[in-house]
C-alpha cells in the first residue's frame, strides 16, 4: 500500500523475548523455502487460505494454521492490532542474506498493509525503502510503503526473524495508525504500548473475500485512477488515458449487462484482450510510474490479471508484480 511517508512506527511494543521463546518451540519442521527460491529467506505460516500449512494462497477465505493456535502470545500480538488478518507469517533471513530491491505491485498489495514486528533481530539489519534507511528494532511495530522500491539486509552471521502480517486495516487499526510516528520525526510525549503475554485466548479476525468474482466498473475505475497519479509526466500519459477512458466506459456497460455472471465471461475477456493491444499500441510498456516500475506492468497486475479472479483464481496466486528493477517481487 501506498503510504505518506516510507515508515511508519505503530505505538506498541512487544516482548520479543517471549515470543522468540514460543517460536522456538514450533521447532524447524514447518519452516519452508521461500515458494520462489530466493537464497536464504524462508517462512513459518500462521494465517492462510484454509489454514493449510503448504500451497498457500494470497487469496481465499483466510484461517490459522495449527501452528499459530499453538502461538498464544503471537495470537495476542496480532489481535492488539485490531486489524483483519490476510495472509500472515514468521519470514526468517539468514545471515550474510539479503531481500534484493523490488517494488510491490500485485493487486494483492494495493490495499494491504504489511505489519513488521521484529522477533529476531540486531542493529546491523537495515531496511531501506525509497529513501530512507532504519533499523527496525526488537519487539516494535512498523508499517512501510510497499509501493515504493524497497530492500533488506543481514549482514550479521545470524538470522533475522519477523512476525510480518498482511491486512486491510480496521477500525481500532487505523486509529493505531493515525497514532502512529513517521520514521526520523521527534513527537512530544509519543511512547508507544507495551502488550506483554497475558491469560486467555485471543481472538483474531480473518479476511473472507480478498478477490473479485468480477471486478466492479467502480474498482476499475479507482485503478485507473491510481496510476495516472503515479504515472511520470508526459506524452504519453494522455495516449494512455485516451484508451483507458473507453475502456471503462465498456466494462461499465458489461458489468450493466451481465454483473458477475460467468454469461459475460467471454465479452470481459475480449475487452481485457482489446485494452491490452490498445495499451501497447499507445506506449504503455515505455511509460514509466514514479516508484520506476513499467505502467503496463502494474496495470496488468491491478486490472487485466485480477479483473476475472474467481474464473482463473490461479493468476493471483502469489502475485507480487515486477519491483521497479525488475526483479520479481520478495517476500521479507
Amino acid at each position: 500500500m501506498k503510504l505518506p511517508a516510507p515508515f511508519v512506527q505503530l505505538p506498541l511494543t512487544f516482548d520479543a523475548e517471549a515470543l522468540a521463546a514460543e517460536i522456538a518451540a514450533l521447532g524447524e519442521a514447518h519452516w519452508f523455502p521461500h515458494p520462489a527460491g530466493y537464497p536464504g529467506n524462508d517462512y513459518l505460516p500462521l494465517v492462510s487460505a484454509g489454514g493449510v500449512l503448504t500451497g498457500e494462497s494470497p487469496t481465499g477465505p483466510m484461517a490459522p494454521t495449527e501452528l499459530l493456535l499453538r502461538s498464544p502470545y503471537l495470537m495476542q500480538v496480532m489481535e492488539s492490532f485490531g486489524a483483519v488478518w490476510g495472509r500472515s507469517r514468521l519470514m526468517r533471513l539468514e545471515g550474510n542474506a539479503e531481500v534484493t530491491p523490488h517494488a510491490d505491485l500485485g493487486y494483492y498489495w494495493r490495499d494491504r498493509l504489511r505489519v513488521h514486528v521484529p522477533i529476531v533481530t540486531f542493529p546491523e539489519v537495515r531496511f531501506r525503502c525509497g529513501p530512507a534507511e532504519i533499523n527496525m528494532a526488537a519487539g516494535e511495530a512498523w508499517v512501510f510503503d510497499t509501493w515504493l522500491p524497497h530492500l533488506v539486509n543481514n549482514p550479521t552471521g545470524q538470522s533475522r526473524i519477523h512476525l510480518v502480517a498482511d491486512t486491510v486495516g480496521g477500525a481500532r487499526f487505523w486509529d493505531l495508525f493515525q497514532a502512529g510516528k513517521p520514521h526520523g520525526m521527534t513527537l512530544p510525549g509519543w511512547a508507544p504500548r507495551p502488550v506483554a503475554p497475558h491469560p486467555g485466548p485471543a481472538e483474531l479476525e480473518y479476511e473472507q473475500l480478498n478477490a473479485p468474482i468480477v471486478m466492479s466498473p467502480w474498482e476499475v475505475r479507482d485503478h485507473i485512477q491510481f496510476l495516472m497519479r503515479e504515472a511520470q509526466p508526459g506524452p504519453v500519459v494522455q495516449q494512455v488515458g485516451a484508451v483507458l477512458t473507453p475502456f471503462h466506459r465498456v466494462w461499465r456497460s458489461l458489468w450493466a449487462r451481465f454483473g458477475e455472471s460467468s454469461e459475460g465471461e467471454a465479452r470481459y475477456r475480449q475487452a481485457l484482450n482489446i485494452v491490452t493491444v490498445e495499451l501497447q499500441a499507445a506506449g504503455a510498456e515505455q511509460l514509466r510510474l514514479i516508484n520506476g516500475a513499467s505502467f503496463m506492468t502494474a496495470f496488468s497486475s491491478l486490472v487485466i490479471n485480477p479483473a476475472l479472479a474467481a474464473l482463473a483464481p490461479e493468476i493471483l496466486t502469489e502475485d507480487r508484480g515486477s519491483g521497479a528493477t525488475g526483479a520479481p517481487g520478495r517476500l521479507h
